[in-house]
């Protein structure tokens, strides 16, 4: 998965702040408990990261110098996709199909 350096800067904080990526964590394994779309789910979590890198960016100086007040909006999409998949729950395979 290839995360634009937005997202890459939000997962490099989450790994220097133990806490934050617990949270983190915990809210992705909150979210996979129920039967919504990953689709869906994504695009809602990716809504969520976008206001927590607005107000982590006034006080963390990695976020900060990314320079949000210069863009309009950035998509968080991978990111959302990629912690679903590594904190949440994990897939089912899939069954052969059936030899005849």
């Amino acid at each position: 998965m290839s995360l634009n350096r937005y997202e890459q800067a939000i997962f490099d904080y989450w790994d220097r702040a133990p806490d934050e990526r617990r949270h983190w964590q915990g809210k992705v394994a909150d979210l996979t408990r129920g039967a919504v779309a990953p689709v869906e789910l994504a695009r809602g979590l990716e809504r969520e990261l976008w206001e927590y890198l607005g107000e982590r960016s006034a006080h963390v100086p990695t976020l900060r110098a990314l320079r949000l007040e210069d863009l309009g909006r950035v998509s968080l999409l991978n990111l959302a996709e990629h912690v679903i998949r590594l904190w949440g729950p994990p897939v089912k395979p899939r069954k052969p199909p059936a030899s005849r």
